[in-house]
C-alpha cells in the first residue's frame, strides 16, 4: 500500500508520482527540513506548532492528509512549483549522496505532475494505491 499523486483527469497516460507511506513521510520530512522546520513540530504530526506560523508555499502538500484528503487546486499547484523548481536547480549540483539523489528524483517527478496540472487547469489528486 502506498500513495499515488496524479492529475485529476481521465487520461491514463498523464504523469503521476507514487510512494509507499513510509517513502511519502520521509519525503515530506525532507521537504519541511529544506523549508527550515521539522515536520514533527507541526500540529497533526505530533507537535503543537500551528501551520499558520510557517511561511512556505509547500504547506498544502506538507499538511495534506496521507490519503483521501481534498484535491489540491491548480492555483495551489502553481504556487508550489517555483519553490520545487528552485530545489531542483540548487540540489542537482551535488549528486554524490544517494539519499539526496532520491529526494531530487522525487521532486522532479512531482514537478512534472504539477506542471501538467497547471497547464491543463486540473486538480492534483492524492489517493491510496495498492500497486506499491
Amino acid at each position: 500500500m502506498g500513495l499515488m499523486l496524479f492529475p485529476g483527469v481521465d487520461d491514463v497516460a498523464s504523469p503521476d508520482v507514487s510512494w509507499s507511506y513510509t517513502g511519502f513521510s520521509t519525503f515530506r520530512k525532507w521537504l519541511a527540513q529544506t523549508e527550515g522546520f521539522a515536520l514533527a513540530e507541526m500540529d497533526g504530526f505530533g507537535g503543537e506548532r500551528q501551520w499558520s506560523s510557517v511561511s512556505t508555499t509547500l504547506a498544502p502538500l506538507l499538511n495534506h492528509p496521507d490519503d483521501d484528503g481534498p484535491d489540491l487546486a491548480p492555483a495551489q499547484c502553481a504556487a508550489m512549483l517555483p519553490r520545487l523548481e528552485a530545489l531542483l536547480d540548487q540540489r542537482r549540483t551535488d549528486d554524490s549522496d544517494p539519499v539526496l539523489r532520491r529526494r531530487i528524483e522525487d521532486v522532479s517527478q512531482l514537478v512534472t505532475v504539477l506542471r501538467f496540472c497547471v497547464a491543463k487547469t486540473v486538480s492534483y489528486v492524492v489517493r491510496r494505491s495498492s500497486r506499491l
